[in-house]
């Protein structure tokens, strides 16, 4: 398909250069227009013709297209006086790397959602996009790897003990909030033992790994205790919490 060449002093019209390319005179005309590929001349009929040079580049042109590259980096690149093909190749690679990336923190994200359905016996358009919301701001702060650390953990758990947790958080933030509305003294030893509670949950939920548990904090920090923990607890209560856990460190 690409090998067609003309000799040194053969000039074909754009109609014989699409025919034998397999390409259309409109797919010509318009590298033409974003200056990709240049008519060597034209004849006085106003007729594009292209020579043996521009066939040359047209086969590049072509190469490069069938490596995915797209036609500004394949203009970029022929423009340049040190073209190096082993560097085009070896940008794309990089380019590709980051698409795989890219594709498999998709495939991971659209895996839990099937998960999380597969649990439910229904799920309504507002748990989806709740879900789908909650995934986003944990893959902004988790790493791949956390993330799939958590997952095995979770896995681990099982799904009875990971509703338990929940309803122990729920009740803890309860147990918070009452002290707080008394104004116990988050250093008072019945509040520590809330907080000792707490670190206790948080290291089944982290495995005791200090970068989880630092991912987990900057959620906290810059999400807000509200979002970071769908609604469970309010900013003054999470306040108070850390407060009373800092003061058992």
């Amino acid at each position: 398909m690409y090998s067609y060449m003309t000799s040194k002093g053969t000039m074909l019209k754009v109609g014989n250069l699409a025919e034998k390319t397999d390409l259309t005179v409109r797919t010509l005309h318009y590298y033409e227009e974003i200056g990709l590929l240049r008519p060597a001349q034209r004849t006085p009929a106003g007729h594009r013709l292209y020579s043996h040079d521009e066939v040359l580049r047209l086969q590049q042109i072509l190469s490069l297209r069938a490596l995915g590259l797209s036609l500004e980096e394949i203009r970029a690149s022929l423009e340049q006086a040190d073209f190096s093909l082993l560097d085009v190749l070896t940008r794309h690679m990089h380019h590709l790397q980051d698409q795989i990336a890219e594709k498999q923190d998709l495939y991971r994200r659209l895996e839990t959602i099937r998960d999380r359905l597969q649990e439910a016996a229904h799920v309504s358009i507002d748990d989806l996009t709740t879900t789908i919301k909650m995934i986003a701001m944990h893959e902004k702060y988790y790493t791949p790897d956390q993330l799939e650390t958590l997952k095995q953990r979770g896995e681990n758990l099982g799904e009875e003990r990971m509703q338990q947790v929940q309803e122990e958080w729920k009740a803890l933030f309860a147990s918070f909030r009452a002290e707080m509305e008394q104004g116990t003294d988050p250093a008072h030893a019945r509040v520590q033992a809330l907080a000792e509670r707490g670190q206790q949950l948080i290291n089944e939920f982290t495995g005791g790994d200090p970068a989880i548990g630092q991912s987990l904090k900057t959620m906290y920090e810059q999400e807000g205790p509200a979002a970071a923990s769908h609604n469970m607890v309010d900013p003054a209560v999470y306040a108070y919490m850390k407060r009373a856990m800092e003061s058992a460190e």
